[in-house]
Order: structure tokens, then sequence, then C-alpha cells
């Protein structure tokens, strides 16, 4: 019990507090192999942040030693993507592209287990188990919810010219859904289900990674067994990739501006006309200061991504230099780094059988799984 009174505590405090009045045995988690997973939601093309932020540490991940038993998952975050209005046939459309980039990128069947996170039913059950135990004061606190939320309520608040709108807000006409608010208790349920050990991360989902470890513990303790480890984060080596026309915004694909994201399908020639048109200053020599020079200091990160080298590399290699040379130079390596890329994308745009194949096999491995920790825990539980 007295475990169980720190757990719910700490909780209710303004932010996620670190685990460690939590106590949970490491023991059995620690002979446990090594399990990776993590998830994408199915948005169209992937754009250079998406690469940088994301999928290329996946491959790298792939290319380390890995012991005997050990699992990569990655999954398309498809349910994810219904907190949003979609087109059907659109949704269909962004899911198999998303699949083919992926494969395109490196994600290699071989070594990794790629499948639609919608083909194991798992994850919607564990994920029902989780809401009915998961206080709403944690979801409640999740900062992504907050902004989303604090953003209608400033839009209706400008939209009825005072501030009176904002103690008659109704969330219901805010078009806000439940999915949104609830969507980190299924993320913690695509992890937990696996029995995830590690989870590659950006710097904005630190809090959903430590809701998942509460989460855990959480379940561990319900069912008073040591079932479900506390997923470890990797963090991505490039913390974020910035738009190229509004740095001081992630690039996204819903940018209205068009020269503001690369995505890995632009040609060549589209990628030195965004890189050159790419918002600097009036220094001529390319240094890396994010408080200062955050357009410039963007382009030095997306470099030294690119070239797997330290920000400090790349700015001694052009301390001689100028930034239109640094930006050209720019452009060469992203185009050499989108070359292959496009290519295996158009072999696997060609034989959509294969993509098949591999969701089909992806998900076959992943319900097998699922449905083996799945079926433990709700044994467990009394179903």
């Amino acid at each position: 019990m007295h475990t169980q009174i720190l757990l719910y505590r700490s909780l209710t405090r303004a932010t996620l507090l670190p685990l460690r009045h939590v106590r949970w045995s490491s023991d059995s988690a620690a002979l446990r192999t090594r399990r990776i997973l993590s998830a994408i939601q199915p948005t169209g093309a992937l754009h250079l942040g998406n690469y940088l932020g994301s999928v290329k540490n996946w491959v790298d991940l792939q290319g380390q030693r890995a012991e005997p038993g050990d699992d990569r998952l990655f999954a398309l975050a498809d349910l994810h993507a219904l907190t949003m209005p979609k087109d059907p046939k659109v949704l269909r459309d962004d899911i198999r592209q998303m699949a083919a980039a992926l494969l395109a990128c490196g994600i290699d069947p071989a070594k990794s287990t790629l499948f639609r996170q919608s083909s194991v039913p798992e994850h919607t059950q564990l994920n029902w188990i989780i809401q009915c135990l998961m206080p709403m004061g944690w979801l409640n606190r999740m900062t992504q919810w907050k902004s989303k939320f604090l953003a209608k309520k400033g839009a209706a608040a400008t939209k009825a010219n005072g501030d009176a709108s904002l103690n008659a807000f109704d969330i219901a006409d805010s078009r806000l859904c439940l999915g949104l608010f609830a969507y980190p208790s299924l993320q913690a349920a695509d992890i937990i289900l696996y029995q995830a050990t590690h989870v590659p991360v950006g710097e904005d989902q630190q809090q959903h990674l430590e809701l998942t470890r509460y989460t855990a513990a959480l379940l561990n303790k319900t069912v008073k067994q040591d079932l479900f480890p506390s997923p470890q984060t990797i963090f991505t080596p490039t913390k974020r990739v910035m738009s190229l026309r509004h740095p001081d915004k992630k690039m996204s694909k819903s940018d209205p501006t068009p020269m503001a994201c690369i995505f890995l399908t632009d040609s060549p020639e589209e990628v030195l006309r965004k890189v050159r048109k790419a918002v600097t200053d009036s220094i001529s020599v390319p240094s890396f200061d994010p408080a200062n020079r955050p357009g410039v200091s963007n382009l030095v990160t997306i470099y030294a991504a690119l070239a797997n080298k330290t920000t400090d590399q790349v700015c001694q290699m052009y301390q001689e230099s100028t930034t239109q040379v640094f930006k050209q130079e720019l452009a060469d390596v992203i185009i050499e780094t989108l070359r292959p890329i496009q290519a295996n994308l158009q072999r696997i745009e060609r034989d959509p059988h294969y993509l098949d194949q591999v969701l089909n096999a992806g998900a076959q491995k992943a319900r097998e799984i699922a449905h083996t920790n799945y079926q433990q825990f709700a044994q467990l539980m009394g179903l």
C-alpha cells in the first residue's frame, strides 16, 4: 500500500516526476533480452525531420551488435492517426507510403519487425484495461494535451473578442476528441504490450515515456507480479530539425510555406532551391549558436547529422568559408543521402506484393508476442 500511495501522490503534482519513489524488482527485467520498440504515425511522405529525428536512429540501431533473442519492432501507428479526421482512402495510401519509405530508408525485415498497429488487436484490448486503472489526472497533465486544449480556448476567446468565452468554453464544441486526450494511454499500451525494454524517442516524447513507466509499475502492482519492465530511453542523436523558413518551429509537412520542408522524395533541384532559400542572417561565416543564429544553426545540425559529424566539426570545416558556399555543400550532402533512398523507394513501389508480404509477416510476429503477453496479464486480471 505504501508504494501505491507514493505512486499516486507523485502523479498528482503539476508534472510527472522521476520514478525514484516507485519500487519494483529489476532482477527479472535484467534477465530479459533487449526489446526495442518505436512507432510512427503514417502521415504520408517522410520529410528530413522525420528521417533525422527517428528513422535514421532506427536504422542505426539495426547495425548495432545484438545479443541472441534481441528484438526490434517498429509499428505504423495507424490507430493513433485516427485522432484527426481521415479520408479512408488517404489513410490506406498513407500507411503503404510510410511503410515503403521506412523500408527504403533501411529498415530491414530480416533484422526488424515492421507492422501495422491495427493488425494487432491486443493494443486496444490492453489499452482498455489501462484506461480502467489510470487516473485521469495523469493524462490531464500531459503537456501536448495542455497545448492543444489551451490553443482551442485561446481561439475561442479571440473569436468572441473577449475573455468571457474562456469561462464558458465548452470542450464538447471544441472538436477536441477523447482520442486526443487519451492517446498517451494507447501509446503506453503499445510499449507495455511487448514488454519493451528500450524505446527510441525524441526530447518531446520524454513525458510520454515517463507516463509509460508509471503505467507499467501500476499494472505490476495491480496483479502483484513483476510482469512488465520499466522501458528505458534511447535518445535520438539529432534533437530537433527545424523549419527552413521558420527556424523557431519544427519542420513539418503541414507548414503552409512549401520551401520550409524537405521531403525524402524531393528532386535534387528542389532540394537545392529549398536550401538556398533557407532563412539565415547577415553574418557570412557559418557557426552554431541556436539562441542567436537559429537558421544557420539548424542547417549546421542537418549537415552534422547526415555526415555523422559534430556541429563543432562542421563549423571548423567552414570557418574560412561563407554561408552561401556552405548551403551549396549542404544541399549536395542531402541530395547524396536521398539518392539511394529514392532508388529503393521506386523499386518497392514497383512491387506492391513485397510490401504486403513484409507487413503481413511483421503483423504475424508482432501478434504472437502481443497475444502471449496480453493473455498472461488478462488472466491475472481475472479475464
